[in-house]
């Protein structure tokens, strides 16, 4: 094992309503991009097993009671993963603004390219039922919500498709620039006198 150390992964994080084609986009981005990235979410997670889920249909475990530890543990994963050298496009869906500032100040030091994917409303509602795998409603009430308190680095329409959005976003994350959208809102939510903590992407 080598003793140099090891510099930390990059993020590119996406925000957008469910079904509105987060990991079409997820996947387009990891096939053209140039460096590896692993592509994370926490579909993977659920579809992977790792949870009791039949017995949480069953009623025997309490999916309200283990939530929020489950989203908390996801979110501290990214952190280590990427401390750890891996660069991460990572699927998440800010469901308030507390939810997003938790994140915000955990990945406050990680170059982190935060990405806003909308969709018009009536095509995220035909996808949510042509899927048959999504609670009827969840899109609605993201398409009111998840965008009205996020700052992004770039913004994307689904109504292009996946491989066009992917190569935006691409171009827009080669040429980031201080300070990214992660650090704006962290100055909004905890004004500081300096900008030390404002760091030129690597």
């Amino acid at each position: 094992m080598s003793d140099t150390p090891r510099p930390p992964g990059k993020i590119i994080l996406l925000n957008g309503a469910s079904s509105s084609g987060k990991s079409s986009l997820a996947r387009a981005v990891q096939a053209r991009i140039e460096e590896p990235f692993w592509h994370i979410s926490i579909d993977h997670l659920r579809d992977s097993g790792v949870l009791p889920t039949a017995r949480i249909r069953s009623g025997e475990f309490q999916w309200a009671a283990m939530r929020d530890a489950f989203f908390e543990g996801f979110e501290q994963s990214l952190l280590a993963y990427a401390r750890c050298g891996n660069n991460l496009i990572v699927e998440h869906i800010m469901e308030n603004r507390d939810w997003l500032l938790r994140l915000v100040r955990l990945l406050a030091d990680e170059d982190v390219f935060f990405v806003g994917l909308h969709c018009d409303l009536a095509e995220l509602e035909r996808r949510e039922i042509a899927r048959g795998d999504r609670n009827v409603g969840d899109a609605r009430r993201d398409y009111h919500q998840i965008h009205s308190y996020c700052l992004y680095d770039t913004e994307l329409d689904s109504a292009s498709p996946p491989e066009t959005n992917a190569d935006r976003l691409i171009a827009a994350w080669r040429s980031r620039t201080a300070p990214s959208a992660f650090q704006r809102l962290l100055a909004q939510a905890e004004p500081v006198a300096d900008d030390s903590r404002i760091r030129p992407f690597r």
